[in-house]
């Protein structure tokens, strides 16, 4: 490191303390941190809205689902109108369900194992399928938990490099002067600065939306409960009768 060239860039630069006069006078690792801290907040912003309304319009599109499913009509129907490609993930389940159900119902008449294992694969099949829809709706969670708890460091790294550098400069200058120490001081402390930036809003954004996941998982697994319950019945209605009819809501 050439002390002399520092230490005039950091005379030149002493009146200079603006956000960005800070950047420019900043050693080439502390910019290279600091960069790298603003692109990562504001991939976490991007990821941040992206999981909001995510969410949301998977609850609107639960809330829908659940109307139609518990207004009485055919499970057939609605079957059919969901198709094989479910836009939302209770319509995933209850797809998965079903297609289940329809693969196994014509061999259950009288056979009271087989009614048993389909009720297993039924459950198995909802399980799953909830378990990777929430790993769709979870991705990039893990970006967020890092951010939130690698970016002070990284800062503080780019903070340590920084005032290494202004004490060379200083000893360069052999001056200690608060106006030649501040602006060395000040550009190192904005390293830090930027990774709190990054860090709080990362983290506060992965407590409230694995919350809001966590929330969500509940009420697909619920969903599989009483759909599994409601497919049960019809099993065994299966197992006794002589005919294995499609499963219907009916209290």
């Amino acid at each position: 490191m050439d002390r002399s060239v520092t230490a005039t860039a950091l005379g030149n630069a002493a009146n200079d303390l603006s956000l960005w006069g800070l950047f420019l006078q900043a050693d080439w690792v502390v910019k290279l941190v600091m960069l790298g801290l603003l692109l990562a907040s504001v991939w976490v912003w991007a990821i941040v809205f992206e999981k909001v309304s995510s969410i949301r319009r998977a609850n609107r599109a639960a809330d829908a689902f659940e109307d139609a499913f518990w207004s009485g009509g055919s499970l057939d129907e609605l079957y059919r109108k969901e198709g094989d490609q479910p836009s939302h993930p209770m319509a995933a389940v209850f797809v998965a369900a079903m297609r289940e159900w329809r693969r196994s119902a014509q061999r259950l008449a009288g056979s009271d194992l087989i009614a048993n294992g389909l009720r297993e694969r039924i459950d198995r099949t909802m399980a799953v399928t909830v378990q990777r829809e929430m790993e769709r709706l979870e991705r990039w969670m893990i970006f967020l938990a890092s951010v939130g708890s690698v970016a002070p460091f990284i800062g503080l790294f780019g903070t340590v490099w920084g005032i290494m550098n202004s004490f060379a400069a200083i000893a360069g200058m052999q001056n200690t002067n608060l106006a030649v120490v501040a602006p060395g001081i000040a550009e190192a402390l904005f390293a830090t600065a930027i990774g709190l930036v990054a860090a709080i809003p990362a983290v506060l954004a992965y407590n409230k939306i694995s919350s809001d996941l966590a929330r969500f998982a509940a009420r697909l697994e619920g969903f599989a409960s009483e759909f599994g319950a409601i497919l049960s019945r019809q099993t065994e209605t299966a197992v006794i009768g002589t005919e294995a009819r499609s499963p219907a809501i009916a209290e």
